[in-house]
């Protein structure tokens, strides 16, 4: 810190810390709900703002916002790989997904990167599948996007003996199994539908399903009843594809959870307490 930056916070009995998310656009964003329920539960000094930020600005909202009080940021859209060559620290995690979701402006003027989508994915399952194991059988991922590359990561950690992935191009399949190894099969999008048989944690990571895009047209003949099914979207809440499942007598978990826990960290480390993720948070957010 500077002198002058030393002068200008004695000058000031104690700063509100500020936080954020930034995306382009910002306004589908429900963080600033998310957060805001936090904040006023615990009654916490603090603001959390949506701010939309254009790509080209992206290096100058970056350098500018600590010295305004902000002490971090959620990143969203179309942000989550460039700030990775902004960052001055990057945690393992976010350099294996290729993205970052949650930046925090630490202390000496370094912003640190990191990505919490992995955690949410996984903390969402243990609390509304509690008897889920994921080591008991193969998992299915349908997509390869950014937040396929979390849930892959975050499935091989918590040791899945085999991860069968597939995508509508399948080049993007194929990089992550480059990237990620040898417990990853890739199928073809036409067989999809197959790579389910003995699966027991199946996932969509993909958009199809959500609302204004197209439908998710996986057949589901081979699910076996009893396996874990979860879907990131969330708009709506039960989508065709749970609603399937669940008839086939799967365990379904929806994709809201995932967006609650994922901002945990973040709001722990910006505002100084950690906190609970439970039916009041899903009520204000939706």
């Amino acid at each position: 810190m500077t002198d002058a930056q030393d002068a200008s916070t004695e000058s000031l009995p104690s700063q509100t810390p500020l936080a954020g998310v930034i995306g382009w656009p910002i306004s589908q964003s429900r963080s600033p709900r998310l957060h805001g329920h936090w904040l006023s539960r615990y009654d916490l000094p603090g603001h959390y703002i949506p701010m939309p930020v254009r790509p080209e600005d992206l290096q100058e909202v970056l350098q500018t916002l600590p010295k305004l009080g902000f002490v971090g940021l959620n990143v969203t859209i179309p942000h989550k790989e460039a700030v990775l060559q902004l960052a001055d620290v990057v945690t393992d995690r976010a350099s294996l997904i290729g993205a970052a979701n949650t930046l925090i402006f630490r202390d000496d003027g370094k912003i640190h990167a990191d990505n919490t989508d992995g955690y949410g994915f996984i903390a969402n399952l243990v609390q509304n599948a509690p008897d889920w194991q994921p080591e008991r059988g193969a998992a299915a991922v349908i997509g390869a996007g950014g937040a396929a590359r979390a849930v892959v990561a975050s499935l091989l950690e918590r040791g899945v003996p085999e991860l069968r992935i597939t995508n509508r191009t399948r080049l993007r399949a194929d990089q992550i199994k480059a990237e990620f190894g040898a417990k990853l099969v890739v199928y073809d999008w036409a067989q999809a539908g197959n790579m389910l048989e003995g699966a027991t944690t199946v996932v969509n990571a993909t958009s199809m399903g959500m609302v204004g895009k197209p439908p998710l047209r996986v057949p589901l003949d081979a699910l076996s009843p009893g396996a874990v099914v979860t879907d990131l979207v969330y708009t709506p809440l039960m989508t065709d594809f749970l609603t399937d499942a669940q008839a086939r007598g799967c365990q379904i978990v929806d994709g809201l959870g995932m967006l609650l826990h994922q901002a945990a960290p973040g709001f722990e480390r910006w505002f100084g307490r950690r906190p609970e993720v439970d039916a009041a948070l899903r009520q204000a957010v939706l």
